[in-house]
Protein backbone atom coordinates (compact mmCIF):
# COMPACT_ATOMS: atom_id res chain seq x y z
CA UNK A 1 0.00 0.00 0.00
CA UNK A 2 0.94 3.29 -0.85
CA UNK A 3 0.14 7.29 0.08
CA UNK A 4 -0.65 8.13 -3.06
CA UNK A 5 -3.32 5.23 -3.37
CA UNK A 6 -7.43 5.24 -2.74
CA UNK A 7 -7.23 2.62 -0.88
CA UNK A 8 -4.73 4.25 1.74
CA UNK A 9 -6.69 7.85 1.67
CA UNK A 10 -10.21 6.53 1.67
CA UNK A 11 -10.14 3.13 3.45
CA UNK A 12 -7.04 2.30 5.59
CA UNK A 13 -6.08 6.06 7.03
CA UNK A 14 -9.98 7.18 8.13
CA UNK A 15 -10.54 4.13 10.12
CA UNK A 16 -6.81 3.95 11.42
CA UNK A 17 -7.37 8.00 12.64
CA UNK A 18 -11.10 6.93 13.97
CA UNK A 19 -9.47 4.15 16.06
CA UNK A 20 -6.90 5.95 17.10
CA UNK A 21 -8.25 9.19 18.11
CA UNK A 22 -11.15 7.36 20.23
CA UNK A 23 -8.86 4.78 21.83
CA UNK A 24 -7.30 5.97 25.30
CA UNK A 25 -3.55 7.27 24.94
CA UNK A 26 -2.67 4.10 26.54
CA UNK A 27 -3.47 1.98 23.42
CA UNK A 28 -2.43 4.19 20.51
CA UNK A 29 1.34 2.18 20.57
CA UNK A 30 -0.32 -0.60 20.41
CA UNK A 31 -2.77 0.57 17.76
CA UNK A 32 0.11 2.26 16.04
CA UNK A 33 2.32 -0.71 16.18
CA UNK A 34 -0.32 -3.27 14.58
CA UNK A 35 -1.82 -0.84 12.09
CA UNK A 36 1.54 -0.48 10.63
CA UNK A 37 2.08 -4.36 10.26
CA UNK A 38 -1.31 -4.23 8.70
CA UNK A 39 -0.10 -1.39 6.76
CA UNK A 40 3.03 -3.22 5.67
CA UNK A 41 1.62 -6.54 4.90
CA UNK A 42 -0.22 -4.54 1.49
CA UNK A 43 2.92 -4.76 0.29
CA UNK A 44 4.85 -8.07 1.22
CA UNK A 45 3.01 -9.93 4.12
CA UNK A 46 5.68 -12.56 3.86
CA UNK A 47 8.49 -10.27 4.95
CA UNK A 48 6.75 -9.33 8.28
CA UNK A 49 8.59 -11.78 9.86
CA UNK A 50 11.93 -9.50 9.41
CA UNK A 51 10.90 -6.51 10.97
CA UNK A 52 9.28 -8.81 13.69
CA UNK A 53 12.32 -10.63 14.51
CA UNK A 54 14.58 -7.48 14.04
CA UNK A 55 12.43 -6.08 16.96
CA UNK A 56 12.83 -8.95 18.93
CA UNK A 57 16.15 -8.99 18.44
CA UNK A 58 17.31 -5.65 19.15
CA UNK A 59 14.72 -4.97 22.48
CA UNK A 60 16.76 -8.30 23.73
CA UNK A 61 20.19 -6.47 22.71
CA UNK A 62 18.90 -3.19 24.09
CA UNK A 63 17.83 -4.42 27.65
CA UNK A 64 21.21 -6.15 27.89
CA UNK A 65 23.44 -3.41 27.31
CA UNK A 66 22.12 -1.19 29.94
CA UNK A 67 21.63 -4.80 32.18
CA UNK A 68 25.65 -5.05 31.58
CA UNK A 69 26.40 -1.66 32.19
CA UNK A 70 30.03 -1.05 33.16
CA UNK A 71 30.84 -4.37 31.66
CA UNK A 72 32.92 -3.53 28.22
CA UNK A 73 33.00 -6.73 27.15
CA UNK A 74 29.70 -8.03 26.89
CA UNK A 75 28.38 -4.75 26.08
CA UNK A 76 30.75 -4.42 23.12
CA UNK A 77 29.68 -8.15 21.98
CA UNK A 78 26.14 -7.33 22.41
CA UNK A 79 26.66 -4.56 19.72
CA UNK A 80 28.28 -6.44 17.48
CA UNK A 81 25.98 -8.87 17.44
CA UNK A 82 23.45 -6.72 16.86
CA UNK A 83 25.08 -4.74 13.91
CA UNK A 84 26.02 -8.35 12.46
CA UNK A 85 22.51 -9.65 12.75
CA UNK A 86 21.07 -6.27 11.63
CA UNK A 87 22.94 -5.28 8.68
CA UNK A 88 23.46 -8.51 7.64
CA UNK A 89 19.83 -9.45 6.97
CA UNK A 90 20.71 -6.10 4.27
CA UNK A 91 23.39 -7.78 2.79
CA UNK A 92 21.80 -10.65 2.11
CA UNK A 93 18.63 -9.62 0.33
CA UNK A 94 19.85 -6.49 -1.37
CA UNK A 95 23.19 -7.54 -2.49
CA UNK A 96 23.95 -11.13 -3.14
CA UNK A 97 23.02 -11.35 -6.33
CA UNK A 98 25.02 -8.53 -6.86
CA UNK A 99 27.96 -9.88 -5.35
CA UNK A 100 27.57 -13.35 -7.07
CA UNK A 101 26.80 -11.49 -10.39
CA UNK A 102 30.60 -10.08 -10.26
CA UNK A 103 31.82 -13.19 -9.12
CA UNK A 104 30.21 -14.78 -12.24
CA UNK A 105 31.99 -11.93 -14.16
CA UNK A 106 35.26 -12.04 -12.62
CA UNK A 107 35.65 -16.11 -13.41
CA UNK A 108 34.96 -15.33 -16.86
CA UNK A 109 37.23 -12.76 -17.38
CA UNK A 110 39.91 -15.24 -16.05
CA UNK A 111 38.31 -17.90 -18.06
CA UNK A 112 37.51 -20.23 -15.07
CA UNK A 113 34.33 -22.31 -15.94
CA UNK A 114 32.32 -22.40 -12.46
CA UNK A 115 29.48 -20.35 -12.11
CA UNK A 116 27.37 -19.74 -8.96
CA UNK A 117 23.50 -19.15 -9.22
CA UNK A 118 21.72 -16.11 -8.05
CA UNK A 119 18.88 -16.63 -5.71
CA UNK A 120 15.25 -15.87 -6.32
CA UNK A 121 14.53 -13.50 -3.35
CA UNK A 122 13.10 -9.86 -3.61
CA UNK A 123 13.81 -6.93 -1.76
CA UNK A 124 11.92 -6.74 1.31
CA UNK A 125 10.32 -3.41 1.13
CA UNK A 126 11.62 -0.58 3.41
CA UNK A 127 14.30 -2.94 4.69
CA UNK A 128 17.23 0.10 4.02
CA UNK A 129 15.12 2.47 6.06
CA UNK A 130 14.20 0.29 8.94
CA UNK A 131 17.93 -1.56 9.38
CA UNK A 132 19.41 2.06 9.70
CA UNK A 133 16.66 3.03 12.32
CA UNK A 134 16.73 -0.10 14.53
CA UNK A 135 20.95 0.09 14.16
CA UNK A 136 20.99 3.73 15.39
CA UNK A 137 18.86 3.08 18.35
CA UNK A 138 21.36 -0.23 19.48
CA UNK A 139 24.26 2.35 19.14
CA UNK A 140 22.53 4.82 20.84
CA UNK A 141 22.02 2.85 23.92
CA UNK A 142 25.36 1.31 23.63
CA UNK A 143 26.81 5.17 23.82
CA UNK A 144 24.59 5.62 26.49
CA UNK A 145 22.70 8.56 24.46
CA UNK A 146 19.54 7.31 25.22
CA UNK A 147 17.82 4.34 27.46
CA UNK A 148 16.79 1.01 26.32
CA UNK A 149 12.96 0.95 25.65
CA UNK A 150 11.39 -1.11 28.58
CA UNK A 151 8.06 -1.62 26.10
CA UNK A 152 7.95 -4.10 22.87
CA UNK A 153 5.15 -2.76 21.77
CA UNK A 154 6.98 1.17 22.13
CA UNK A 155 9.86 0.05 20.34
CA UNK A 156 7.93 -1.77 17.33
CA UNK A 157 5.70 1.59 17.13
CA UNK A 158 9.30 3.06 16.79
CA UNK A 159 10.51 0.94 13.94
CA UNK A 160 7.19 -0.04 12.06
CA UNK A 161 5.47 3.54 12.40
CA UNK A 162 3.67 3.09 8.85
CA UNK A 163 4.45 6.82 7.80
CA UNK A 164 7.82 6.44 7.64
CA UNK A 165 8.23 2.35 7.85
CA UNK A 166 8.56 1.98 3.94
CA UNK A 167 11.14 5.29 2.33
CA UNK A 168 12.03 7.39 5.54
CA UNK A 169 12.76 10.06 6.54
CA UNK A 170 14.72 8.21 8.78
CA UNK A 171 13.89 9.40 12.02
CA UNK A 172 16.50 8.07 14.67
CA UNK A 173 14.88 7.04 18.62
CA UNK A 174 15.98 9.69 20.64
CA UNK A 175 13.87 12.29 18.20
CA UNK A 176 10.52 10.61 19.30
CA UNK A 177 11.16 9.08 22.36
CA UNK A 178 9.76 11.18 24.57
CA UNK A 179 6.61 11.34 21.97
CA UNK A 180 6.27 7.40 22.33
CA UNK A 181 6.03 7.58 25.91
CA UNK A 182 3.34 11.15 25.76
CA UNK A 183 2.08 12.49 23.20
CA UNK A 184 -0.98 14.90 22.50
CA UNK A 185 -2.71 14.89 19.64
CA UNK A 186 -5.67 17.31 18.50
CA UNK A 187 -7.99 18.60 15.72
CA UNK A 188 -5.34 21.15 14.83
CA UNK A 189 -2.53 18.51 14.53
CA UNK A 190 -5.33 16.93 12.77
CA UNK A 191 -6.06 19.64 10.64
CA UNK A 192 -2.29 21.04 9.97
CA UNK A 193 -0.88 17.29 8.98
CA UNK A 194 -3.82 16.72 7.06
CA UNK A 195 -2.71 19.86 4.63
CA UNK A 196 0.78 19.30 4.53
CA UNK A 197 -0.18 15.97 3.35
CA UNK A 198 -2.38 17.14 0.96
CA UNK A 199 0.96 19.24 -0.47
CA UNK A 200 2.80 16.23 -0.41
CA UNK A 201 0.35 14.29 -2.19
CA UNK A 202 -0.34 17.29 -4.62
CA UNK A 203 4.18 16.81 -5.33
CA UNK A 204 3.68 13.47 -6.01
CA UNK A 205 0.84 12.04 -7.70
CA UNK A 206 0.19 16.20 -9.68
CA UNK A 207 3.87 17.02 -10.38
CA UNK A 208 6.31 13.89 -10.55
CA UNK A 209 3.81 11.23 -11.95
CA UNK A 210 2.87 13.78 -14.83
CA UNK A 211 6.53 14.47 -15.42
CA UNK A 212 7.97 11.27 -15.09
CA UNK A 213 6.08 10.55 -18.36
CA UNK A 214 9.03 12.84 -20.31
CA UNK A 215 11.33 10.56 -18.85
CA UNK A 216 9.80 7.48 -19.69
CA UNK A 217 9.57 8.92 -23.34
CA UNK A 218 12.64 9.49 -23.68
CA UNK A 219 13.62 6.09 -22.44
CA UNK A 220 11.19 4.96 -24.72
CA UNK A 221 12.37 6.50 -27.88
CA UNK A 222 15.83 5.27 -27.05
CA UNK A 223 19.04 6.89 -26.28
CA UNK A 224 20.54 6.52 -29.61
CA UNK A 225 17.53 8.62 -31.06
CA UNK A 226 17.77 11.24 -28.96
CA UNK A 227 19.09 14.82 -29.99
CA UNK A 228 21.50 15.99 -27.23
CA UNK A 229 18.66 19.24 -26.23
CA UNK A 230 15.98 16.47 -25.97
CA UNK A 231 18.88 14.35 -23.89
CA UNK A 232 19.28 17.44 -21.33
CA UNK A 233 15.63 18.15 -21.06
CA UNK A 234 15.32 14.60 -20.54
CA UNK A 235 18.00 14.42 -17.70
CA UNK A 236 15.88 17.66 -15.89
CA UNK A 237 12.79 15.60 -16.18
CA UNK A 238 14.11 12.68 -14.11
CA UNK A 239 15.93 15.00 -11.63
CA UNK A 240 12.03 16.66 -11.07
CA UNK A 241 10.42 13.36 -10.77
CA UNK A 242 12.99 12.25 -8.07
CA UNK A 243 12.63 15.66 -6.18
CA UNK A 244 9.09 15.64 -5.87
CA UNK A 245 8.72 12.04 -5.91
CA UNK A 246 10.62 11.78 -2.61
CA UNK A 247 9.97 15.08 -1.65
CA UNK A 248 6.47 14.42 -1.72
CA UNK A 249 6.72 11.55 0.40
CA UNK A 250 8.32 12.92 3.29
CA UNK A 251 6.06 15.59 3.22
CA UNK A 252 3.13 12.67 3.63
CA UNK A 253 5.20 11.15 6.19
CA UNK A 254 5.73 14.42 8.05
CA UNK A 255 2.41 15.02 7.95
CA UNK A 256 1.14 11.72 8.83
CA UNK A 257 3.39 11.90 11.54
CA UNK A 258 1.61 15.18 13.00
CA UNK A 259 -1.69 13.70 12.74
CA UNK A 260 -0.40 10.66 15.32
CA UNK A 261 1.28 13.14 17.70
CA UNK A 262 5.06 12.84 16.39
CA UNK A 263 6.96 15.63 14.89
CA UNK A 264 9.06 13.68 12.22
CA UNK A 265 12.46 15.93 11.17
CA UNK A 266 12.93 17.45 7.42
CA UNK A 267 13.60 15.66 4.50
CA UNK A 268 14.27 18.14 2.06
CA UNK A 269 14.89 21.74 2.06
CA UNK A 270 15.01 23.03 -1.88
CA UNK A 271 18.04 21.24 -2.93
CA UNK A 272 17.24 22.76 -6.10
CA UNK A 273 17.91 26.30 -4.89
CA UNK A 274 21.29 25.39 -3.50
CA UNK A 275 24.69 26.89 -4.90
CA UNK A 276 27.04 24.13 -5.22
CA UNK A 277 26.76 20.20 -5.24
CA UNK A 278 27.88 20.05 -1.13
CA UNK A 279 25.27 22.61 -0.71
CA UNK A 280 22.47 20.61 -2.52
CA UNK A 281 23.82 17.53 -0.33
CA UNK A 282 22.61 19.39 2.78
CA UNK A 283 19.55 20.02 1.45
CA UNK A 284 18.43 16.24 -0.23
CA UNK A 285 17.43 13.18 1.78
CA UNK A 286 18.76 15.35 5.27
CA UNK A 287 17.96 12.35 7.40
CA UNK A 288 20.06 9.87 5.45
CA UNK A 289 23.15 12.75 5.61
CA UNK A 290 22.48 13.09 8.77
CA UNK A 291 22.61 9.35 9.61
CA UNK A 292 25.93 8.91 7.98
CA UNK A 293 27.45 11.73 9.59
CA UNK A 294 26.34 10.75 13.14
CA UNK A 295 27.35 7.18 12.68
CA UNK A 296 29.87 6.98 10.25
CA UNK A 297 31.83 10.01 9.50
CA UNK A 298 32.20 11.12 12.88
CA UNK A 299 33.35 7.48 14.40
CA UNK A 300 35.43 6.91 11.70
CA UNK A 301 37.29 10.91 13.12
CA UNK A 302 35.45 13.26 10.65
CA UNK A 303 37.95 16.17 9.98
CA UNK A 304 39.27 15.89 13.46
CA UNK A 305 42.79 14.07 12.09
CA UNK A 306 43.72 16.07 8.95
CA UNK A 307 43.12 16.69 5.63
CA UNK A 308 44.12 13.15 4.62
CA UNK A 309 41.63 11.27 7.32
CA UNK A 310 39.33 13.49 6.15
CA UNK A 311 39.43 12.74 2.63
CA UNK A 312 39.54 8.68 3.27
CA UNK A 313 36.23 9.45 5.89
CA UNK A 314 34.75 11.42 2.82
CA UNK A 315 35.29 8.39 0.73
CA UNK A 316 34.04 6.13 2.83
CA UNK A 317 30.69 7.89 3.04
CA UNK A 318 29.76 8.34 -0.27
CA UNK A 319 30.99 4.93 -1.43
CA UNK A 320 28.36 3.70 1.16
CA UNK A 321 25.74 6.32 -0.05
CA UNK A 322 25.94 5.18 -3.41
CA UNK A 323 26.18 1.34 -2.26
CA UNK A 324 22.80 1.97 0.13
CA UNK A 325 20.93 3.39 -3.15
CA UNK A 326 21.41 -0.01 -5.24
CA UNK A 327 23.34 -3.12 -5.77
CA UNK A 328 24.63 -1.51 -9.09
CA UNK A 329 27.85 -0.30 -9.82
CA UNK A 330 26.37 2.80 -11.31
CA UNK A 331 25.38 3.90 -8.17
CA UNK A 332 29.14 2.99 -6.52
CA UNK A 333 30.22 5.36 -9.73
CA UNK A 334 27.21 8.06 -8.64
CA UNK A 335 28.65 8.29 -5.11
CA UNK A 336 32.25 8.50 -6.20
CA UNK A 337 31.43 11.27 -9.00
CA UNK A 338 29.78 13.30 -5.71
CA UNK A 339 32.68 12.98 -3.38
CA UNK A 340 34.68 14.36 -6.45
CA UNK A 341 32.68 17.07 -6.94
CA UNK A 342 32.67 17.90 -3.40
CA UNK A 343 36.55 17.67 -2.79
CA UNK A 344 37.03 19.74 -5.90
CA UNK A 345 34.53 22.47 -3.53
CA UNK A 346 35.91 22.37 -0.51
CA UNK A 347 39.72 22.78 -1.85
CA UNK A 348 39.09 25.03 -5.20
CA UNK A 349 35.61 26.35 -6.06
CA UNK A 350 33.59 26.45 -3.18
CA UNK A 351 34.61 29.95 -1.76
CA UNK A 352 34.03 31.46 -5.74
CA UNK A 353 30.56 29.79 -5.25
CA UNK A 354 29.65 31.11 -2.42
CA UNK A 355 30.42 34.99 -2.97
CA UNK A 356 28.05 37.49 -2.36
CA UNK A 357 27.55 38.62 -5.76
CA UNK A 358 25.17 38.89 -8.62
CA UNK A 359 27.49 37.24 -11.50
CA UNK A 360 28.52 34.71 -8.95
CA UNK A 361 24.67 33.88 -7.57
CA UNK A 362 24.07 32.88 -11.25
CA UNK A 363 26.88 31.12 -12.27
CA UNK A 364 26.82 28.72 -9.35
CA UNK A 365 23.24 28.22 -9.98
CA UNK A 366 23.91 27.12 -13.30
CA UNK A 367 27.12 25.04 -12.24
CA UNK A 368 24.77 22.98 -9.70
CA UNK A 369 21.79 22.59 -12.10
CA UNK A 370 24.74 20.82 -14.77
CA UNK A 371 26.52 18.91 -12.83
CA UNK A 372 23.37 17.75 -10.37
CA UNK A 373 22.06 16.46 -14.11
CA UNK A 374 25.01 14.61 -14.62
CA UNK A 375 24.72 13.21 -11.66
CA UNK A 376 21.27 11.81 -11.41
CA UNK A 377 22.01 10.12 -15.49
CA UNK A 378 24.30 8.44 -13.91
CA UNK A 379 22.35 7.43 -10.72
CA UNK A 380 18.81 6.51 -13.41
CA UNK A 381 21.06 3.98 -15.86
CA UNK A 382 22.13 1.06 -14.46
CA UNK A 383 23.30 -0.36 -17.67
CA UNK A 384 26.75 1.10 -18.46
CA UNK A 385 26.47 0.57 -22.38
CA UNK A 386 22.94 2.72 -21.84
CA UNK A 387 24.93 5.44 -19.80
CA UNK A 388 27.80 5.87 -22.32
CA UNK A 389 25.20 6.00 -25.15
CA UNK A 390 23.12 9.06 -22.85
CA UNK A 391 26.49 10.70 -21.78
CA UNK A 392 27.29 11.06 -25.17
CA UNK A 393 24.00 12.22 -26.21
CA UNK A 394 24.78 14.93 -23.51
CA UNK A 395 28.10 15.63 -24.47
CA UNK A 396 28.07 15.03 -28.25
CA UNK A 397 31.41 17.36 -28.95
CA UNK A 398 33.23 14.25 -27.28
CA UNK A 399 31.95 11.77 -29.72
CA UNK A 400 33.34 11.56 -33.24
CA UNK A 401 31.24 11.15 -36.54
CA UNK A 402 29.04 13.71 -38.56
CA UNK A 403 25.54 11.43 -37.29
CA UNK A 404 26.89 11.63 -33.41
CA UNK A 405 27.96 15.85 -34.19
CA UNK A 406 24.41 16.79 -36.02
CA UNK A 407 22.46 15.77 -32.38
CA UNK A 408 23.60 19.11 -31.03
CA UNK A 409 21.50 21.20 -33.91
CA UNK A 410 18.53 18.85 -34.08
CA UNK A 411 15.78 20.36 -31.89
CA UNK A 412 12.71 18.57 -33.63
CA UNK A 413 11.99 15.97 -30.85
CA UNK A 414 13.28 18.66 -28.19
CA UNK A 415 11.03 21.09 -29.47
CA UNK A 416 7.45 18.56 -29.52
CA UNK A 417 7.87 17.36 -25.65
CA UNK A 418 8.99 20.19 -24.47
CA UNK A 419 5.92 22.20 -25.91
CA UNK A 420 3.81 19.36 -24.63
CA UNK A 421 5.01 19.39 -21.16
CA UNK A 422 5.96 23.23 -20.99
CA UNK A 423 3.04 23.71 -18.29
CA UNK A 424 4.47 20.85 -15.79
CA UNK A 425 8.16 21.99 -17.23
CA UNK A 426 7.25 25.53 -15.42
CA UNK A 427 5.79 24.49 -12.50
CA UNK A 428 8.16 22.17 -11.36
CA UNK A 429 11.09 25.15 -11.16
CA UNK A 430 8.52 27.52 -9.43
CA UNK A 431 8.08 24.46 -6.54
CA UNK A 432 11.38 23.76 -6.73
CA UNK A 433 11.89 27.14 -4.59
CA UNK A 434 10.68 27.83 -1.51
CA UNK A 435 8.15 30.79 -2.65
CA UNK A 436 5.03 28.63 -3.14
CA UNK A 437 5.14 26.49 0.66
CA UNK A 438 6.11 30.18 1.86
CA UNK A 439 3.14 31.56 0.45
CA UNK A 440 0.93 28.22 1.59
CA UNK A 441 2.24 28.82 5.39
CA UNK A 442 0.69 32.19 5.42
CA UNK A 443 -2.50 31.63 3.73
CA UNK A 444 -2.91 27.56 4.95
CA UNK A 445 -5.39 28.62 8.06
CA UNK A 446 -7.42 31.03 6.03
CA UNK A 447 -10.56 30.57 3.84
CA UNK A 448 -8.18 30.66 0.65
CA UNK A 449 -5.75 27.91 2.00
CA UNK A 450 -8.27 25.72 2.78
CA UNK A 451 -10.21 26.28 -0.99
CA UNK A 452 -6.92 25.71 -2.20
CA UNK A 453 -5.84 22.40 -0.31
CA UNK A 454 -9.44 21.06 -1.05
CA UNK A 455 -8.55 21.96 -4.82
CA UNK A 456 -5.25 20.14 -4.50
CA UNK A 457 -6.35 17.26 -2.77
CA UNK A 458 -9.54 16.44 -5.63
CA UNK A 459 -7.11 17.36 -8.42
CA UNK A 460 -5.34 13.87 -6.85
CA UNK A 461 -7.77 11.98 -6.05
CA UNK A 462 -8.92 12.22 -9.83
CA UNK A 463 -5.42 11.49 -11.52
CA UNK A 464 -5.10 8.37 -9.06
CA UNK A 465 -9.13 7.23 -10.23
CA UNK A 466 -8.03 7.54 -13.81
CA UNK A 467 -5.10 5.26 -13.03
CA UNK A 468 -2.20 7.15 -13.91
CA UNK A 469 1.07 5.91 -13.72
CA UNK A 470 1.87 5.58 -9.25
CA UNK A 471 4.95 4.02 -8.30
CA UNK A 472 7.81 5.65 -5.82
CA UNK A 473 11.10 5.48 -6.90
CA UNK A 474 12.70 5.61 -3.49
CA UNK A 475 10.95 2.35 -3.08
CA UNK A 476 13.36 0.26 -4.86
CA UNK A 477 16.54 1.83 -3.01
Amino acid sequence: MVFSSLSFIFVFLPVFLALYYILPAKCRNLLLFLGSLVFYSFGEPYYLFLILCSITVNFIIGRGLEHFEGRHFERKTLLILSLIYNFGFLLFFKYTNFFIENINAALRLVRIPWRFYTLSITLPLGISFYTFQIASYVIDVYLGKTKADKSYISLGAYLCMFPQLIAGPIVVYSDIRDALKSRTVSVYGLDNGFKTFIVGLGYKVIIANRIGTLWNEVCTIGFESISTPLAWLGAFAYAMQLYFDFCGYSLMAVGLGEMLGFHMPANFEHPYTARSVTDFWRRWHITLGAWFREYVYIPLGGNRRGKKRMLFNLLVVWFLTGFWHGAAWNFILWGLFIFILQIIEKNITLKWLNADNIFAKLTSHVYMIFYILVSWSIFAISDFRELGVFLSRLFPFFVSGSADSQMLFNLSDFTRLALDYAPLLIASILFATDYPERLFEKIRNRFFGVALAFVIFWWSVYYLGIGMNNPFLYFRY
